[in-house]
């Protein structure tokens, strides 16, 4: 009933959904906050009624470049929409793992019954006003190696 007829012609660029995966960091955001679509790919040929091959860039070239047209969205030619792929490493999944560089800040939160302890956290490829509050018991398991040198009371 919703279905749109989509076509695109050769030398369009498009953007290229990505799957949002819960709990994982995606361009700096979270949750339902991640881009669903990445940087914009020149379209090389029509395979078929549905299925276009995209230029991508040697950094993906472990993804097929085929893709159903419902993973394609139209590029309207704006500066803001363009995320830096270059220092991104995408796997197969068209996702990747973002790493913490550094604990900027600690603060302990009042929940009903108990104190939660969080940590303001300054993740890679990202400036200090992107830096994310998160639980410190989260952190301390996932990355032990940010709180070795960290003295924060």
């Amino acid at each position: 009933m919703r279905h749109r007829e989509l076509e695109f012609s050769i030398c369009d660029k498009v953007f290229l959904k990505v799957s949002p995966m819960k709990g994982v960091m995606r361009f700096g955001r979270k949750g339902k906050l991640s881009p669903h679509f990445i940087s914009p790919y020149e379209i090389v040929r029509r395979i078929g009624k549905v299925a276009y091959e995209l230029k991508l860039p040697s950094e993906m070239a472990m993804v097929h470049p085929m893709f159903h047209v419902s993973m394609l969205r139209l590029y309207k030619p704006d500066p803001s929409h363009i995320l830096n792929h270059d220092e991104i490493e995408i796997n197969e999944g068209l996702s990747y793992e973002e790493e913490p560089v550094q604990v900027l800040d600690r603060q302990v939160r009042r929940l009903r019954t108990k104190d939660m302890a969080l940590v303001k956290v300054l993740w890679h490829n990202h400036n200090t006003e992107e830096a994310t509050w998160e639980a410190e018991e989260d952190m301390k398991r996932r990355y032990p190696y940010l709180f070795l040198t960290t003295d924060m009371c």
